[in-house]
């Protein structure tokens, strides 16, 4: 990204602080007066225009002062942030007092997001700490009479047996199932199945399998994957979200997938997302923050804060680290 003249990044800065404490628009007289900017108003008018011009400031109404865009909160998240603020140093104190010896693991992570939602006033996330997804190595199919038992045996010897009910028309094909697998798998560097190269002749039993195996692995999604939030109401009451079609994507996603909330394979923004900076549209009128938190048995869990691209980065980001930085603590 482009870097600033000083005076611009100052303006800039003043500009984000300004519209996060206000909602408001501003002019260049109040930048000045109210942080003591070194330059006179028309030459910070300037430098809002410049800003303007390179896409970091916008002007909401012709005739009102100028706000932050999405590019302008990422400049500031990237390069201006300010050190947090001494409360952080309350929360990490509180968070000393939160352990396993006193709640169990869920009741941990809630009572964590409820205290991140009271200290930063944004809804809270986090996911219960999952380890990485073993993959496939192979698949032994036995009749059992009217069922057949499928196990899948996974890496690190890890098997799973699933009982299904088998037609009688599929039982001439699970040898030649068998066969086929084992050479998908032979061929496949991360242990799936191309099921559009399943051979009609064994479309029956091929589609009793991938069912089974598919529906093992939902419920583990279910299961590991799930995510525990708080302070929904915080969000629906933010002014940005007055109009209820700009957040319905969002609550219906918290309904069917909240995990989704959190990228698990985008590192790139350092756990910061603004806009449509984010994989999921439902978020593209907020931001994200979050941090990851490791568990003893190498399972990888995360802290989220959403709200606004109105919010205090600076914040919001020291209060997600020190949360993950004590579950993995706790859970080390």
């Amino acid at each position: 990204m482009e870097s600033l003249p000083v005076r611009q990044q100052d303006v800039l800065r003043a500009t984000v602080h300004h519209y996060v404490d206000t909602m408001e628009p501003v002019g260049s007289k109040a930048l000045v007066r109210r942080f003591s900017l070194k330059a006179s108003s028309s030459t910070v008018r300037s430098d809002m225009g410049a800003l303007e011009n390179k896409g970091l400031l916008t002007q909401p109404h012709p005739s009102a002062g100028r706000i932050p865009s999405p590019q302008g909160y990422r400049h500031y998240v990237n390069w201006l942030l300010p050190p947090p603020g001494v409360t952080v140093q309350h929360l990490e104190s509180e968070l000393t007092h939160m352990s396993l010896r006193l709640a169990a693991l869920d009741d941990l992570l809630w009572q964590l997001a409820k205290r991140l939602t009271d200290f930063t006033g944004l809804m809270s996330l986090i996911t219960r700490p999952v380890r990485k997804q073993k993959m496939l190595e192979e698949v032994r199919l036995v009749q059992s009479g009217e069922r057949l038992l499928v196990m899948l045996v996974e890496s690190s010897n890890h098997a799973t047996h699933l009982n299904v009910r088998l037609p009688f028309e599929a039982i001439g094909e699970l040898e030649a199932m068998e066969i086929w697998i084992r050479k998908q798998l032979a061929q496949s560097d991360k242990g799936s199945l191309d099921w559009s190269a399943l051979p009609p002749q064994l479309h029956m039993s091929g589609t009793i399998v991938r069912e089974a195996i598919q529906s093992h692995r939902y419920s583990l999604s279910n299961v590991e994957t799930g995510a525990l939030f708080h302070g929904m109401s915080r969000l629906v009451a933010q002014p940005e979200f007055s109009q209820s079609n700009s957040l319905r994507p969002l609550l219906e996603l918290m309904d069917s997938h909240p995990a989704a909330v959190v990228p698990m394979d985008d590192s790139r923004l350092d756990g910061v997302w603004i806009g449509a900076e984010h994989p999921h549209k439902a978020l593209v009128d907020c931001a994200v923050v979050q941090a990851t938190y490791k568990s003893s048995n190498e399972g990888v869990g995360h802290v989220a804060l959403v709200g606004p691209m109105r919010m205090a980065y600076a914040t919001a980001m020291a209060a997600v680290r020190s949360v993950a930085d004590h579950l993995a603590r706790v859970l080390s």
